[in-house]
C-alpha cells in the first residue's frame, strides 16, 4: 500500500513540473508611462489588447495581471486623466477627457519584455 501511495504522490509530483513547463506565463501589466498623447505600457508577455469606447470613455481591455494606478497626461492641449482598474480576471485601462478620444495601439517586444503604445487624439 505504501508504496502505490508512493507512486501516486511521485506521479502527482510529475505531473505538475510537466504542466508546468507547458504553460504560459501569465501576462503582467510591469508598469504605465504617461507621455504627451501616449500611454506607453510595459508587459512581460505579448498583450492581447481589445480596445473599446463608452459614453466618450476610451477602454483597454486585457486579462493578466498587475496593480491598480492611475494619472494625468496632456492630449491636444488638454488634460486627460487614465486609470487602470481590476475587472475580476481582467484590468482595465480607461482614459477620460473633456472630448471624446481614440486611440491606436502598437505592441513590439523590447529587451525581452513587451511595450504597447497607445497613442491618443481627440475624436
Amino acid at each position: 500500500m505504501r508504496v502505490i501511495g508512493s507512486l501516486a504522490i511521485f506521479g502527482f509530483l510529475v505531473g505538475l513540473m510537466i504542466g508546468r513547463l507547458f504553460h504560459p506565463d501569465a501576462m503582467h501589466l510591469k508598469e504605465v508611462e504617461a507621455g504627451d498623447e501616449r500611454l506607453v505600457l510595459w508587459f512581460n508577455v505579448e498583450p492581447q489588447v481589445r480596445i473599446g469606447e463608452f459614453q466618450g470613455t476610451l477602454l483597454l481591455r486585457f486579462e493578466g495581471l498587475g496593480r491598480e494606478q492611475r494619472g494625468q497626461l496632456q492630449v491636444a492641449g488638454r488634460t486627460a486623466n487614465w486609470r487602470v482598474v481590476r475587472e475580476g480576471r481582467e484590468l482595465e485601462l480607461r482614459v477620460v477627457a473633456a472630448r471624446p478620444l481614440r486611440g491606436e495601439s502598437i505592441a513590439e517586444e523590447v529587451e525581452g519584455r513587451w511595450r504597447l503604445t497607445v497613442r491618443l487624439a481627440p475624436q
